[in-house]
């Protein structure tokens, strides 16, 4: 996979285009369709490890402030708008025993920074229902995912470009060279999630785990409102390529009750400069009645390797929980899930998570026992629906993992926000 050269050629032309557009078209819908909001997020997180070596816990709270603003678009054939994101953290309590939470950045001491934080422009254009935005991204598709379980989210940055000429259908293609981290400021180049003391067994070669270019495309399509199925590509130059699909069905069984059905295969494998070789599947299945959800699942690891993808975002495994994804050489695993959205009970904004996942089977070696994890998760959380402080949130996560081969942990996490419209 060699289109680097192409890749930036499109992708500077692009933003020059848009932002040439933008200068030479005036529009009231530009301004009068833009909208902007700052959401304030209040974090306080606590991971106590359970080994008895090393650092005994990780403990830190801090400020965010995410501020979105989006212009409109301007008139005629092809419309151009600009989209801005500004990304601020500030630590409130953390100290150099007890950072390496992910909320704040940390020196090569180990002490944690006192503020940090990033910016970033999109040009974008519109024809018909087709958009291209060039510059700072946050995908949320099944083989690149942005995470935003921190202060902050990470975010990308690249050109993306969007169809929906067809009802029901949605395509994708795009190309990245850039991520800056949750707890970063700086843009670096996308690297392999490859963590210490796990067993995803991938190697790599010269060339190292880093890459300046991934490349995505694929669509999605709703046959109906109750059925729908999705392919996506997702390559890291040099080091691995991802097929990605997807089939979701909900069956209506009664007044108030469905039975949902996802089920999710990735196949894995290297690029020239690593070993990935991984064959991924997952199998949700989920009963709603009325505010209740009850939820199993069962997902196996094959190959030789674990699953892969890139560094500092989420992924499309269905057993991804709040430390663990359970994406190790050979693992398998099964999850038990329960929620109640309280709103049934005539409590809106009010609800309940909690869910148990068990694995084993993991290839730590010859002559090494199989790996074993459980994890369970538990969230509460409340959003105010209506008065002068609507939207404000309030959610708890609490985490507890226990493994014969990674870090036994105890993690809470509390977390309140307010997302304010400025226009």
């Amino acid at each position: 996979m060699q289109l680097k050269p192409a890749s930036r050629t499109f992708l500077l032309s692009s933003l020059a285009a848009a932002i040439l557009g933008m200068s030479n078209t005036a529009s009231a819908a530009f301004i009068e369709d833009s909208k902007a909001a700052v959401e304030l997020r209040n974090f306080y997180m606590n991971r106590d490890f359970r080994s008895g070596t090393g650092q005994s816990k990780a403990e830190e709270w801090a400020q965010g402030f995410i501020l979105k603003m989006e212009s409109g678009y301007t008139e005629g054939p092809v419309g151009f708008g600009l989209d801005a994101i500004g990304l601020l953290g500030v630590k409130l309590d953390s100290g150099s025993g007890r950072g390496g939470t992910g909320l704040l950045p940390r020196s090569a001491s180990g002490e944690p920074a006192d503020d940090y934080g990033t910016a970033g422009l999109t040009a974008k254009a519109k024809l018909s229902a087709t958009t291209l935005h060039v510059g700072t991204l946050q995908p949320v598709i099944p083989v690149l995912m942005r995470n935003d379980s921190r202060l902050l989210p990470n975010i990308y940055r690249g050109a993306w470009l969007q169809s929906k000429e067809v009802a029901g259908l949605t395509l994708d293609l795009g190309m990245l060279d850039r991520t800056s981290y949750r707890d970063s400021s700086d843009y670096e180049e996308m690297t392999v999630f490859n963590p210490t003391g796990g067993y995803r067994n991938i190697t790599f070669g010269s060339g190292g785990n880093s890459s300046d270019e991934f490349l995505f495309a694929g669509g999605r399509y709703d046959w109906s409102p109750q059925l729908a199925t999705s392919y996506y590509y997702g390559g890291l130059d040099g080091i691995y390529d991802q097929h990605n699909f997807n089939v979701v069905h909900v069956l209506p069984i009664g007044e108030s009750q469905s039975f949902k059905t996802d089920l999710r295969y990735v196949r894995s494998t290297d690029d020239g400069g690593s070993n990935v070789d991984n064959d991924a599947f997952g199998a949700l299945f989920t009963y709603k009645h009325g505010g209740h959800a009850f939820t199993g699942g069962y997902q196996h690891m094959s190959g030789d390797t674990g699953f892969a993808y890139v560094a500092g975002g989420d992924n499309a495994l269905i057993n991804l929980l709040q430390i663990n994804d359970f994406g190790n050489q050979d693992e398998r695993s099964w999850q038990v899930r329960y929620d109640y959205d309280f709103a049934a009970m005539g409590i809106p904004g009010l609800s309940l998570m909690t869910r148990y996942v068990s694995g084993d089977n993991v290839d730590r070696g010859t002559g090494a026992s199989e790996g074993k994890t459980w994890e369970r998760n538990t969230d509460i959380a409340y959003v105010i629906q209506s008065g002068p402080l609507k939207n404000l949130g309030f959610k708890l996560r609490n985490a507890t993992t226990r493994s014969n081969f990674q870090s036994d942990l105890d993690e809470n996490r509390f977390i309140v926000s307010y997302s304010l419209p400025l226009w």
